[in-house]
Parts: structure tokens; C-alpha cells; sequence
């Protein structure tokens, strides 16, 4: 069976260190626990980059046969075009959400967004104050009623019991 996770954080990370021994140490445990996962993330931002990188790491170092890294893009771009060739070795598989070519431009992300939510079993995001993209899509994600971590509280609650 394939478990998804979907990725949703900041643009800009004020803790990168931290967080990518946090996104580790999530990751290693889906990829040694479920059978295949499927981690679903955009290119929008620090948190992504972040994201993917961590996905990257751990499957090199534990195992890479029971999971795939999915690029999620809102519709097929210039940027996107530009760089298809080191974006198709990157990631394991790219998906262009088909829903989000259908909407106003101003739309895209957020509907390629809520694609990814209602896919995902699992929220691994970085929220750490409201924004108009990464937090409303976490906030649609906690109405479908779907498992969400915050690694920013993840990683304040860690700080935490460790002083």
C-alpha cells in the first residue's frame, strides 16, 4: 500500500539546520516503517527546497526502493520548461496538476495545493505564522481532517526538553 506525504512550509526558513535534522530523522522513520511512500512536494520556496533535499539524503542513506520523490507543478511554466532536464533527473517522478491549469493564474498554487492535501495521508509542513500560501493550505488540510505535523512546533517542543 503507498503512503503520501505532502510538503507545505515558508519560503523563507529562519532555521535551516535545524529543520533539515528534523525532516530527517521524519523521513528515515516513514521510509524504514511503511512499505512504499510517496512524499509529494512543489518548487515554491526554501521549505521545498529543504524538503526535497532531506528526501534525497535519506534515501541514499537507508534505502531508496520504497518511495518515490514527486515534483508537483501547478502547469507547465517557461521556468519549468528551462529546467526539465535537471528536474527530470532530480526527481523520481513530475506531475503537472491538471485542475490547476483550469483556474485564473492567481489560483494555480493554491489548487495544485489542495490536489496534493486530498492525495496525502500524511502534512509535513513548517508553519511558523500565517501566510497566504503554506498556512492556508495547512489549514485546508486540518478541515479535511488529515494527519498534520508541524516541524517548527516539532522542533520547539525538542528544544524544549533538551535544556
Amino acid at each position: 500500500m503507498i503512503f503520501t506525504v505532502a510538503f507545505f512550509g515558508h519560503k523563507h526558513i529562519e532555521q535551516p539546520c535545524e529543520l533539515e535534522k528534523c525532516l530527517d530523522d521524519h523521513i528515515y522513520r516513514l521510509l524504514s516503517k511503511k512499505y512504499y511512500v510517496k512524499f509529494l512536494v512543489g518548487c515554491n520556496g526554501e521549505f521545498d527546497q529543504l524538503a526535497s533535499s532531506a528526501v534525497h539524503r535519506m534515501r541514499r542513506r537507508y534505502r531508496d526502493d520504497n518511495s518515490a520523490l514527486v515534483l508537483v507543478v501547478p502547469d507547465i511554466t517557461s521556468e519549468y520548461i528551462n529546467n526539465i532536464d535537471s528536474a527530470e533527473c532530480y526527481y523520481s517522478e513530475i506531475e503537472v496538476c491538471t485542475a490547476a491549469s483550469t483556474v485564473r493564474p492567481k489560483y494555480v498554487i493554491h489548487v495544485r495545493n489542495w490536489s496534493m492535501i486530498e492525495r496525502a495521508d500524511l502534512i509535513l509542513c513548517y508553519i511558523t505564522h500565517q501566510s497566504n500560501t503554506a498556512w492556508r493550505a495547512v489549514q485546508y488540510a486540518i478541515q479535511r481532517g488529515k494527519l498534520v505535523i508541524n516541524l517548527a512546533e516539532a522542533m520547539v517542543a525538542e528544544n524544549a526538553k533538551n535544556e
